[in-house]
């Protein structure tokens, strides 16, 4: 009775490990005055625990995809999220910085593989027709992550301090991790990742077109996201519980744009789905920029970028895997790992802009990326990928 069951919930419980790997990943964006305060170091320094963490998960996305495909899903989910809920209580007690970037590096290069993991193995339990629906689902735990996650963060953090907020991660990761033992089947394993395959990938222009628009599109929103709640403050005197209330926007916004991608895909496809969300992201980011400096502007140009940033990658993977369905574990992977690559190049540029106070070039160094993934998305529309979208 219990594994009759157990699919039924194993969506769920898949989509709330994404919800504790995007706490993870996300959360020194939702406190860095208090980390830069209690850690005696610059806002620019805090700002490096997401650059340094992106590039981690980059690097060890593909990497471990390649190391575990031949393990068994619920052993590598649950221990990936024991190693992120571990790792999240030994941050709340790290003694200084560099203690606490050692255990993030450690703790993200392996929580690397659950976000791509989860999506294959939802591939496994869930039938043909409904593959693409399950794997957006899924990545609800990310938007989850930005609505609900960190305006906890930053609430916890503000009144009880960044270690509080750390612990309030590792414990919600232990009760994902029990989920997850008890409603994933046992004994599922994906097809393994080989050096054939990842030749294979490199091989199809249509899935590195793919490829390089989530990097754009990652790279231009976290040249303002992992800055947002100093941005906010520096330019329009934001309080943390206004800073908390745009990021929860952010966040139910991305919820809600999810919610629509998942429903209209199935009509208009892929390519239109994505192209729509797209668009979204880039009037939201252009809205940000534009009004910089008037909390009203900025706040409704993040409700609409909102409504972006989590469909259009719930769409990328949707698209790579009808691309190419039999290489659909390694461009997951690759997906995941690109979209890590954003993120570090993002906040990177962020971080040089705002270490300089240029807080408004932030903005518009955004939408330059956003604008270079638009023409790449357009120019996917007559190809194989487009057609059978």
């Amino acid at each position: 009775m219990e594994n009759a069951r157990a699919p039924r919930f194993a969506p769920t419980a898949l989509m709330l490990g994404n919800l504790v790997t995007g706490c993870s990943v996300l959360a020194p964006a939702g406190m860095l005055p208090e980390l830069a305060t209690g850690l005696d170091v610059s806002i620019h320094a805090a700002g490096l625990l997401i650059t340094f963490g992106a590039i981690t998960l980059c690097i060890g996305s593909p990497l471990t995809a390649w190391l575990t495909s031949r393990i068994e899903r619920r052993t590598l989910l649950t221990t990936t999220l024991a190693v992120l809920a571990f790792g999240n209580l030994g941050s709340a007690f790290a003694p200084d910085y560099t203690s606490l970037l050692a255990i993030r590096l450690v703790m993200l290069a392996v929580g690397a593989l659950y976000t791509p993991q989860a999506a294959g193995t939802a591939a496994l339990i869930v039938p043909v027709e409904r593959r693409g629906s399950t794997i957006a689902y899924i990545f609800l735990g990310w938007s989850l992550a930005a609505a609900v996650g960190l305006p906890l963060i930053t609430f916890i953090a503000s009144r009880y301090g960044w270690r509080a907020a750390y612990g309030e991660i590792g414990a919600l990761g232990c009760i994902s991790f029990l989920l997850l033992l008890l409603h994933l089947p046992a004994g599922l394993k994906g097809a393994p990742v080989d050096l054939k395959t990842w030749r294979e990938v490199g091989r199809n222009s249509t899935i590195l077109l793919l490829l390089a628009i989530t990097m754009l599109q990652m790279s231009g929103q976290f040249v303002v996201f992992t800055f947002m709640g100093p941005l906010l403050k520096k330019l329009t005197g934001a309080g943390p519980d206004a800073v908390g209330m745009v990021f929860a926007l952010y966040g139910v916004c991305g919820f809600l744009g999810v919610v629509i991608a998942t429903r209209i895909v199935d009509t208009s496809g892929p390519y239109r789905t994505s192209l729509l969300f797209t668009c979204l992201l880039l009037a939201g980011i252009t809205g940000w920029a534009l009004g910089a400096g008037t909390l009203a502007f900025m706040t409704v140009g993040v409700a609409i970028w909102g409504l972006g940033f989590a469909s259009t990658n719930s769409m990328q993977q949707v698209r790579l895997v009808a691309a190419a369905p039999r290489l659909a574990s390694a461009t997951v992977a690759l997906n995941t790992s690109v979209l890590y690559i954003g993120q570090a190049v993002g906040s990177a540029v962020g971080g040089l802009l705002f270490a300089r106070e240029l807080l408004h070039a932030l903005g518009f160094v955004a939408v330059g990326f956003v604008v270079l993934a638009l023409i790449l998305v357009v120019l996917t529309r007559r190809r194989p990928a487009a057609a059978t979208a």
